[in-house]
């Protein structure tokens, strides 16, 4: 099993989702039960030994991509590390997302 590792950049995504999914569904309860179900996927998606995802060149060479419900979660393998780079909702830009990033 690879190490799971969340950059910054993946953990203010989940913050902002948590908050969105809060303010939108009026429950915490509900918006940490989701954060909860998408980091269950990451987990589930760095132990397993297959390389995931589709490349995305044109956002970096290294990032892949893997679609989970209505969002986009960008990741990368470096040796044996999975490393969450953003979780995004499905239909924002994200290649500006990438430019305001540092990753």
């Amino acid at each position: 099993m690879r190490q799971l590792v969340y950059l910054a950049s993946a953990r203010r995504d989940l913050s902002d989702i948590l908050f969105y999914v809060a303010q939108t569904s009026g429950s915490v309860v509900v918006a940490r039960r989701f954060v909860d179900i998408l980091m269950q996927q990451c987990r589930k998606m760095a132990s397993l030994p297959t390389v995931l995802g589709r490349l995305r060149p044109e956002i970096r060479h290294d990032i892949r991509s893997f679609t989970f419900r209505s969002y986009l979660i960008l990741f990368r393998y470096a040796d044996d590390v999975f490393e969450v780079v953003n979780i995004l909702e499905g239909h924002r830009d994200i290649r500006s997302a990438f430019r305001d990033d540092e990753n």
